[in-house]
């Protein structure tokens, strides 16, 4: 059974990550960085559902949604902000433009 868990959320982090990858390549760091980051959160994320569940607990769908969330959260840290129009500089409240 733990196998199983171990192989499945390795799978559904890769896809999870592959997906990123075409979907948000311009905000994300390089390809192989992504999917080892993907792989290795979905991991964790199963680690941690299973321990938090604990012994007398064989749920694989409650492993396989803790390791696609951890791994999303994991994908979300790698994100750069859009190259969109900058805006203005915030300028303070009740302060006059100089004109000199």
């Amino acid at each position: 059974m733990v196998l199983m868990e171990v192989l499945g959320s390795a799978l559904l982090g890769l896809a999870l990550s592959a997906a990123a990858v075409r979907v948000l390549a311009p905000r994300l760091p390089s390809r192989k960085m992504v999917l080892v980051s993907g792989v290795l959160g979905a991991l964790f994320g199963a680690y941690l559902t299973h321990f938090a569940l604990g012994p007398g607990h064989n749920t694989l769908m409650a492993t396989f949604i803790g390791a696609v969330l951890v791994s999303a959260v994991v994908l979300s840290l790698l994100l750069r902000p859009a190259h969109g129009p900058r805006r203005r500089p915030h300028r303070t409240p009740f302060s006059l433009p100089s004109r000199g």
